[in-house]
């Protein structure tokens, strides 16, 4: 099957930025309060639902894999770009990192507790959403959690030239915090917290975190 053009172009960046974005990117142990909040939280859902394995898709150099293993949770990471995935298995040996998309996981259904999807999901072209959450429903169990964080703004496709010190082709697909509920929710999830804080830096944009159950849970 041919590689879709944007998910090329993300895999091409981030084999590029790798080893700068492992250097310029905070740690979890560095990020603020209500982000690390939001991820303990998810964790204390997964482990109360029952457990299973957790996905972290879009791990890049595997610092949140590894975060998550500290709060009980036995997590592995995916990536579509082999550099940060060499980057993971060098730095966290004992967890499992796997190369691939996540749109297209090689998961059964129903095998995972829950996805982590930290930062990763706006190199997503906004048409192509649906498909991507019905996917993480898919591989979820039933009852399982979702967790997503990333960037938010009125719609609008950003291409930087460079990132982390390189040219890079990948391009940035931003939609509103309110439609990215709408679309988790459209996939079959119930929306159970959606926070957004300011981003200091651009007035018109957001971070935004959703946290999600799958149908099915007791």
């Amino acid at each position: 099957m041919t590689e879709p053009a944007h998910l090329a172009a993300v895999r091409e960046s981030y084999d590029t930025v790798a080893t700068d974005y492992l250097r310029l990117v905070v740690p979890p142990e560095g990020m603020d309060p209500v982000s690390r909040a939001m991820l303990a939280a998810f964790a204390e859902l997964v482990r109360e639902s029952g457990g299973g394995e957790v996905a972290d898709l879009g791990c890049g150099p595997g610092r949140v894999t590894a975060y998550l293993s500290t709060l009980g949770l036995s997590a592995f990471g995916v990536d579509v770009s082999g550099e940060m995935v060499a980057l993971a298995r060098r730095a966290y040996p004992q967890l499992r990192f796997l190369r691939g998309s996540m749109a297209a996981l090689d998961l059964p259904d129903g095998a995972l507790g829950g996805i982590l999807a930290w930062y990763s999901v706006h190199h997503t072209p906004a048409d192509r959403l649906p498909q991507l959450f019905a996917e993480f429903a898919r591989v979820l169990a039933p009852g399982g959690h979702l967790l997503l964080g990333g960037h938010a703004g009125e719609a609008q496709l950003l291409r930087p030239a460079r990132a982390y010190g390189h040219p890079v082709s990948y391009a940035s697909h931003l939609v509103p915090a309110g439609r990215l509920v709408e679309l988790v929710e459209e996939a079959g999830f119930t929306v159970m917290a959606r926070l957004e804080q300011p981003n200091p830096q651009r007035g018109d944009r957001s971070y935004v975190c959703v946290l999600a159950s799958a149908a099915g849970g007791g």
